[in-house]
């Protein structure tokens, strides 16, 4: 992608493996509207009622063109899993190169009145408007990856832990410094674009891990979460440090760029840990030929569970797991951490 705001932080798995995550969420929700209030009893008897064809709903979607793995793992599993749903009409947008011309294509869709609206915004900050909008004109809306300042302006919020990606980064680290008597290890990092929140969370859950094991990044650098940017930005870094202990990259993405970097300054001796769950990455830490020794995971299904949950929305149902008869206002998924000891489980999930 061309423009830096297009290139969120994220990742997803593609197919049919996240297609099976979304209908698994599904499968386990339950709550028609004349239920008694029992959602507990309702979810230990395993009544699915809401897995069955409910009320015909349209749901409406936007998210940047397709510029690298993640972006177009969201697509691709939005669409799969409202293939899923005999009940679901999914009517798409193109999001256009900015925010501004994916708020107008948002208006055209508006106006067609679907029942709920799942997007991915270029920019959270400068999509809120719309969101308020629409809400206002009683269409819910569900964010997906890059929040809306104002609680107003959604209906569900569906994310990644940014900040518990950047602590789950820094936990691995910091165990194997340990592991390996390194007192005071020389630390990188390559993060994402740094205009974006998500890469500031991102880096504030890695600082203040490290802090509390008495580390710091010894040097830092942003990309743009592309593998040219990583490959440019990774050989910035290692003249900067010419010894390492260990360096986290945000995006796998750009870790290609980072490896091919690493590879070409002939570096080996220290560990990294990359962002996100890439199949390409699981394959590499599963082969263990490389620096590349654990990634943390960013939000598996994120964009099929969203479909899921703006069918209930929409639907009027609830998630029989929870005793409330409605969807909860924000979900934030956690990040895993997949090393070689448990990369074979992830490897049918990455993107």
């Amino acid at each position: 992608m061309k423009h830096a705001s297009d290139l969120s932080r994220r990742r997803l798995l593609l197919g049919g493996a996240a297609l099976g995550a979304g209908a698994l969420l599904t499968a386990c929700t339950s709550n028609e509207e004349d239920e008694p209030s029992g959602g507990a009893q309702t979810a230990a008897a395993g009544n699915n009622q809401n897995a069955a064809p409910g009320e015909k709903v349209t749901i409406g979607f936007s998210a940047p063109a397709a510029d690298h793995g993640w972006i177009a793992a969201i697509t691709n599993n939005a669409k799969a899993q409202a293939a899923a749903y005999s009940d679901v009409e999914f009517k798409t947008v193109e999001a256009g190169a900015d925010a501004a011309a994916q708020r107008a294509a948002l208006q055209t869709l508006v106006a067609q009145k679907p029942s709920i609206i799942v997007l991915l915004p270029h920019d959270g900050k400068e999509l809120n408007a719309f969101g308020l909008e629409a809400m206002k004109a009683g269409i819910p809306v569900v964010n997906l990856d890059r929040a809306f300042p104002d609680p107003l302006a959604y209906r569900l919020q569906i994310k990644g832990d940014n900040y518990g990606m950047g602590v789950s980064a820094a936990h691995y680290i910091i165990d194997q410094m340990k592991a390996k008597n390194v007192a005071s290890p020389v630390i990188g990092e390559i993060a994402g674009i740094d205009s974006l929140e998500l890469t500031q969370e991102r880096s504030k859950g890695f600082a203040d891990t490290l802090a509390q094991a008495g580390f710091k990044v010894g040097n830092r650098r942003a990309a743009e979460f592309t593998a040219d940017s990583g490959q440019r930005e990774a050989a910035s870094l290692l003249q900067a440090l010419p010894k390492m202990d260990a360096l986290w990259n945000h995006d796998d993405d750009q870790g290609i760029g980072v490896l091919a970097a690493i590879q070409q300054a002939n570096r080996s001796e220290f560990l990294m840990v990359g962002g996100a769950g890439s199949k390409a990455a699981i394959e590499a830490i599963q082969a263990d030929n490389s620096v590349l020794k654990a990634t943390v995971t960013y939000s598996p299904s994120m964009a099929s569970s969203a479909i899921s949950l703006a069918r209930l929305i929409a639907q009027n149902k609830g998630m029989s797991d929870l005793v409330e008869l409605q969807v909860p206002k924000e979900i934030i998924l956690a990040s895993e951490t997949i090393t070689k000891e448990n990369a074979s489980n992830y490897l049918k999930l990455g993107f």
